[in-house]
């Protein structure tokens, strides 16, 4: 894997050389022993997460699907990523340090060029409580962990397909 980050933002890049996975080993079922091809759906997608294993797993299986994805750790560096980046789609972490993922959707939402972005939380809190919060923060939709990889995957082919500007919940 071969990657460069600059402060605040990031781009996942990979380049496999030389290794192939075994067709018996699969990390996850939708993933090829293929390289992945070079941006084929050329949509942006900003993954937000203090833990790096959950940046990393789903920035490559996002890449690997063809999106470009971008991540930063925290919500305050959530919004100056997106600004920078002009993400199609954002998989926000609901507790995170410095600022959570509740503040900085609610901030996200009050940027004119971001508003209409879709913004899905990803977290560990399967309550009605931190569900109802999501959604009245402007989150778009809500997925718990551990991340069923095959409901995120539908989720944001939904979401992209939508008409900008429609928030309605999934």
């Amino acid at each position: 894997m071969k990657g460069r980050a600059q402060p605040g933002l990031s781009l996942f890049t990979t380049a496999v050389q030389g290794f192939r996975f075994s067709r018996e080993w699969e990390i996850m079922p939708f993933m090829t022993a293929e390289l992945p091809q070079e941006n084929e759906t050329g949509q942006t997608v900003l993954v937000v997460d203090d833990m790096s294993d959950n940046l990393i797993l789903i920035s490559l299986s996002l890449q690997d699907l063809g999106y470009r994805v971008v991540t930063a750790t925290n919500g305050a560096d959530a919004l100056n990523v997106a600004k920078l980046a002009r993400p199609d789609l954002i998989l926000m972490d609901i507790a995170m340090p410095q600022q959570d993922g509740l503040a900085a959707t609610r901030r996200i939402r009050e940027e004119p060029e971001l508003q209409d972005v879709p913004v899905v939380a990803l977290t560990a809190f399967d309550t009605d409580g931190f569900r109802q919060a999501a959604f009245d923060a402007g989150f778009n939709g809500y997925l718990t962990k551990p991340i069923d990889f095959d409901r995120l995957r539908n989720l944001i082919v939904k979401l992209l397909a939508r008409d900008k500007g429609n928030t309605t919940r999934l």
